[in-house]
């Protein structure tokens, strides 16, 4: 955990100064989320200034906002981290998990239109017609499936929540997720939540968003301690 995150620069070098902040923010927090930056490893601001050829300024910045979205901890008198979690961490965010994104898909079935079901159509088909290979790329496309949905709940502090608590979790998948069979499975674990929202099936939410997460998870009756037995 000690050791800087960057020797060989794993990044481009930001050349254009517009929106300079966002821009770094992007190229971080897609470096987590992909495992360029792993899990647990150091952030160091000098060193990630010299690589994305910025001055240290938006780079502080940045690893601030990522510190909001949880994709870094800042330990005191060490220093900033990637976020790393154990299963208790899982376990802990998973059953918020269930009964958030539950809610999300109830106020997405209320709100839905021909515009959004396209959308999430496209989005639903591209994740069904992966390989299961490389994982990486599955975890950016099911992260952008995630919160298309969030998004459509019209309630930007649930989606603004959801976005924070389950970032960790996405970061942490693409090093632990299986290969194979496995990954395949997660792939098409997704169609019950859009079944959920065009009223294809009259499952409660919580339900669908626990068969969901079971697929990817062991034992999820774990963190489903905390969710109603039923939708509202």
């Amino acid at each position: 955990m000690e050791g800087f995150v960057v020797r060989d620069s794993v990044f481009q070098p930001i050349t254009n100064t517009g929106t300079l902040k966002d821009r770094t923010v992007q190229i971080l927090a897609d470096a987590i989320l992909t495992g360029k930056i792993k899990p647990g490893e150091r952030l160091n601001e000098s060193q990630l200034a010299r690589d994305l050829n910025v001055s240290r300024a938006p780079v502080r910045e940045a690893l601030q906002q990522l510190q909001e979205q949880s994709l870094i901890v800042n330990v005191p008198r060490r220093g900033m981290y990637a976020v790393s979690l154990d299963d208790e961490d899982i376990q802990k965010i998973n059953s918020l998990r269930v009964v958030l994104e539950a809610e999300a898909l109830r106020l997405v079935k209320k709100y839905l239109n021909p515009q959004r079901e396209k959308k999430l159509e496209q989005l639903l088909m591209t994740i069904e017609g992966m390989e299961p290979s490389p994982a990486k790329l599955f975890m950016r496309v099911d992260f952008e499936f995630h919160r298309t949905i969030w998004s459509y709940s019209g309630n930007e502090y649930l989606e603004k929540i959801l976005t924070s608590l389950t970032a960790p979790l996405f970061a942490h998948s693409v090093r632990s997720l299986l290969r194979g069979e496995k990954l395949r499975m997660v792939l098409d674990s997704h169609r019950p939540l859009l079944d959920f929202i065009n009223g294809r099936t009259q499952d409660p939410a919580e339900q669908v968003m626990l068969a969901h997460l079971s697929v990817r998870y062991r034992e999820p009756q774990k963190f489903s301690s905390l969710s109603p037995t039923s939708g509202s």
